[in-house]
């Protein structure tokens, strides 16, 4: 089983952010998980990725406890399982293809990295990259120049750069207007079907993990309340992830109050 978590943990204080949380993906898949903000969404792949140690549980990849690795068996695990963020993290100074490059920061040593000695060979992947993402044109400028959506794909071009087993993505289309958001979930899908790259992105979204994820888990109060195919994700399911008082504003933000009438009047079609 490539990935297993069981019944992982997290816990501030006498508040359990992620409760007891297990499942499985035993091939490369695109996951969405959703809920609400504060259902542990965030947090679960903070732990995956091991920026945020676990209270408890375990996570296994390929035989390997995750949450036992240190030291430099941590950072190589940091380098298979990247991490996207919601707020890009890139250095804004620095040109495009530079921040690109940060992606090898745990392959090279000290003096490439300080001095940017970058061997030819990974400057040309670098470029290859964002070529592949349609922003090769802006390698030579700074990141703080370009627009959100060009800044997420730096960011994804960066995690490609650390040639991931698996692509974590934490709300990466949060903060961008809805033709940037669908080029990011466009490419992070071709990520998947391409490279058979394990895609797990945290989404608010229904619509987005309807029609990009062939598998969706959603959360509340750090629990999983669903976990199947995007279809058969239906709108009382989706009342039990989001509460049944939801008026959807955060739930389906791309989804209008009427379309979820329509979905409820013909629930033999689920929200396909």
């Amino acid at each position: 089983m490539p990935l297993r978590i069981e019944r992982l943990l997290k816990t501030f204080g006498t508040t359990r952010a992620v409760d007891e949380v297990s499942f499985e993906v035993d091939e490369p898949k695109m996951i969405g998980i959703i809920g609400r903000s504060g259902a542990g969404k965030s947090t679960l792949l903070r732990m995956i990725n091991r920026l945020t140690d676990a209270s408890g549980g375990s996570i296994h990849y390929e035989g390997r406890d995750i949450l036992r690795l240190r030291g430099a068996a941590m950072r190589g695990w940091q380098s298979d399982c990247a991490m996207i963020f919601q707020q890009f993290n890139l250095v804004p100074r620095l040109d495009v293809v530079s921040n690109v490059l940060h992606g090898l920061l745990n392959k090279r040593s000290t003096m490439t990295t300080m001095f940017s000695l970058w061997p030819k060979a990974d400057i040309n992947r670098a470029l290859e990259i964002l070529e592949r993402l349609g922003i090769a044109e802006n390698a030579a400028k700074r990141a703080e120049a370009l627009s959100g959506g060009q800044q997420q794909r730096v960011a994804i071009a960066r995690a490609l750069m650390q040639d991931p087993k698996i692509v974590l993505a934490d709300e990466p289309i949060a903060s961008l207007d809805p033709m940037n958001a669908d080029i990011v979930m466009k490419a992070l899908r071709r990520i998947h079907e391409e490279d058979g790259r394990m895609v797990i992105c945290n989404l608010h979204t229904l619509d987005t993990a309807r029609r990009f994820c062939d598998r969706v888990i959603g959360m509340r109060a750090g629990q999983i309340v669903f976990d199947g195919a995007p279809e058969e994700l239906t709108t009382e399911t989706a009342r039990e992830i989001y509460g049944a008082d939801a008026d959807f504003d955060e739930a389906a933000t791309s989804t209008s109050i009427d379309a979820l009438g329509r979905h409820e009047k013909h629930s033999a079609r689920a929200i396909a």
